[in-house]
């Protein structure tokens, strides 16, 4: 795939364009998720005051990692790649320092033909409910270009802008079950608590047990001190290790520690956290509430997915 060189936003403002503020390139899903995968879907419902599209660059913002480009017959696909701002925490424990940070694709759609152009992404965990991100999309024709670049200021509504940038807004993942959960992640300062997990229990069983991965992305160091969950009266941070042939469990009095740059793993025989006192056994695909405590970062609400009796990770970890 060929790279390109970016072309500066502020040179694609200060071009000329034309083209009729109405029916302007919009997304198809003006909501996603933080913590989890995107589809976008770029929609192109015109030219240039009657000029064919020739190309259409797509800007990806800061926070949407791992973008890949959708295949599209009769085009060809340019991305430009480059750091992004700071690392990010994405599936099976890798983390990603640079990525896509632009599509073009070039080929030729008529004024009066509609069409699509599709990417994939994950919404990073950093990113916050509420707000709006934006990608700033321009259109070069055969005679002309539009470029919809412009965003709203504060007091500002996107619906008085004449060239408004495609632009989508942040919520929470409500999604339940083992396909959300997996992706399901948190961020508590400078920590990213990912996809909290714990087991079913059997009945009359009145101890279960926690676990998720959790990285520190600051520059001090933050320990799990405590928390707790719905079903559970008591909630304490453990570590099994072995002694000889003997496996040994002991809690944490002073919580797990978290060094800065590090990723640390709960997980089944390594650290985890014990939920005591269950008020019912745990059911395989439900999903339970509870929250985490940390010593800088403060309290986070989470939620652990449950899966069946003797689950392991679905990856490898380590402990630091």
């Amino acid at each position: 795939m060929h790279i390109m060189t970016p072309l500066p936003l502020a040179a694609i403002l200060i071009g000329t364009f034309t083209g009729p503020a109405g029916a302007h390139p919009s997304l198809e899903r003006r909501e996603a998720n933080v913590g989890a995968p995107y589809k976008a879907v770029m929609r192109v419902p015109h030219g240039c005051d009657g000029s064919a599209t020739t190309r259409v660059r797509v800007q990806i913002p800061e926070g949407v990692i791992g973008v890949k480009p959708q295949p599209k017959p009769g085009w060809t696909i340019e991305t430009t790649r480059g750091p992004y701002a700071q690392t990010y925490p994405y599936y099976h424990g890798a983390k990603l320092t640079e990525g896509v940070r632009e599509i073009t694709w070039s080929g030729r759609l008529p004024d009066d033909n509609y069409d699509e152009f599709v990417f994939v992404g994950f919404v990073a965990a950093t990113l916050n409910a509420g707000d709006t991100v934006h990608f700033p999309t321009v259109q070069e024709c055969e005679k002309g270009r539009a470029a919809w670049t412009e965003v709203a200021v504060a007091g500002q509504s996107a619906h008085d802008l004449k060239m408004p940038a495609p632009a989508i807004r942040l919520v929470q993942a409500q999604g339940h079950g083992q396909q959300a959960a997996e992706t399901r992640t948190y961020k508590a300062g400078d920590l990213v608590i990912e996809a909290p997990w714990t087991r079913a229990t059997p009945g009359g069983s009145k101890v279960g047990a926690g676990f998720m991965k959790i990285t520190n992305t600051g520059k001090q160091p933050d320990r799990l001190v405590g928390g707790s969950a719905e079903v559970a009266k008591d909630f304490e941070v453990h570590e099994m290790s072995m002694s000889g042939d003997v496996m040994k469990m002991r809690r944490l009095a002073k919580g797990l520690e978290i060094k800065p740059g590090e990723t640390v793993e709960l997980k089944p025989s390594s650290y985890h956290i014990m939920l005591m006192g269950l008020a019912r056994p745990l059911k395989v695909d439900e999903t339970v509430k509870g929250t985490l405590v940390f010593e800088r970062a403060g309290t986070v609400a989470i939620e652990y997915s449950v899966r069946p009796i003797g689950a392991q990770p679905a990856s490898g970890g380590h402990k630091h």
